[in-house]
């Protein structure tokens, strides 16, 4: 079967990790439209914990039943291993998280169960796989890391593995997590000291934020609104989930879309700072309020591992 061109020359594929859950559902799904085929039956997925690795699995297949228990909800037994167990495949797609399942059944239990899954063409689709690679010897067909960026690879004979795509996202997440909180409590800043409704349309930039308002909100000054979000972030408040929809900062309950990627407290942002000026976007007519955190980014690269020279 003639494999598409994208297949041949894609090498990576990066895009902004978003905070919000709407937009990392919709996230995986572009991603399962570009770049997943029908013939894929091993999916990684790779991440630290609470980057949003289930999210992505949704969107990416809607409908799957998740196993973990992030939601509160623990599948026992797991279906994977029950129906390799009972010798009969009943399903078509499995969800297995290897770093939270190996808790629980042994790693050749689920080795065997995966290969027998691939082996009747099951389709499985591993979180954290990288946990349970060394063991399974099988390169996935097409994965996806996830930490400040999401990264979307289809290795080839020499990579990249698991590994490398773990050490890529590796600690990026904390610059995520930064500017969500910063984004929230600027937003927060803008309801309640200056009677600003809460802007309704927010992009991703890297370790950044932006704002985008129909209209240029008047008197508005962004050294004042600096200053506010910096007491905030000095005063060390606590950043809470409360609900799938709200966050708490301090006593202050707001709404958010995202609530679990959150740093746990204010005093934890770095190098908070507002650009000084509104920045106009003339394609989409809005005006444009753009905050930063941290250092700015390092430029990364994934390699394949070509095998040595011939002697």
């Amino acid at each position: 079967m003639k494999r598409p061109a994208w297949r041949e020359c894609l090498s990576y594929a990066v895009y902004y990790a978003p905070r919000g859950r709407p937009r990392l559902l919709l996230l995986g799904e572009t991603i399962a439209q570009r770049y997943l085929e029908p013939t894929d039956h091993l999916i990684g997925v790779i991440g630290e914990p609470g980057t949003g690795k289930s999210s992505l699995i949704r969107g990416m297949f809607p409908g799957l039943e998740l196993t973990n228990d992030d939601a509160g909800v623990n599948v026992r037994p797991l279906p994977l291993v029950q129906m390799y167990r009972e010798g009969r495949f009943r399903a078509q797609t499995f969800h297995l998280d290897a770093r939270f399942e190996m808790a629980f059944t042994q790693t050749f239990e689920l080795v065997d169960a995966v290969r027998a899954a691939l082996r009747d063409n099951r389709r499985v689709v591993v979180e954290n796989f990288d946990a349970i690679y060394p063991a399974l010897g099988i390169n996935a067909q097409i994965m996806a890391g996830i930490g400040e960026e999401i990264i979307v690879v289809r290795p080839d004979l020499f990579g990249p593995f698991p590994e490398d795509l773990f050490q890529a996202v590796r600690g990026t997440a904390v610059f995520r997590r930064m500017a969500h909180t910063a984004e929230d409590i600027t937003a927060m800043v803008l309801e309640q000291d200056f009677a600003y409704p809460h802007p309704q349309i927010h992009s991703d930039i890297p370790r950044g934020f932006v704002m985008e308002f129909d209209e240029a909100p008047p008197n508005l000054r962004l050294d004042e609104l600096e200053a506010k979000v910096r007491e905030i972030i000095n005063a060390a408040l606590p950043v809470c989930y409360t609900d799938e929809d709200h966050i708490s900062v301090g006593a202050d309950r707001f709404p958010c879309s995202g609530p679990r990627i959150h740093l746990s407290n204010t005093a934890e942002i770095e190098g908070f700072r507002i650009v000084p000026e509104l920045i106009y976007d003339e394609l989409n007519g809005t005006h444009c309020l753009v905050g930063f955190v941290g250092a700015p980014k390092a430029k990364h690269f994934l390699g394949r591992h070509l095998p040595p020279e011939p002697r």
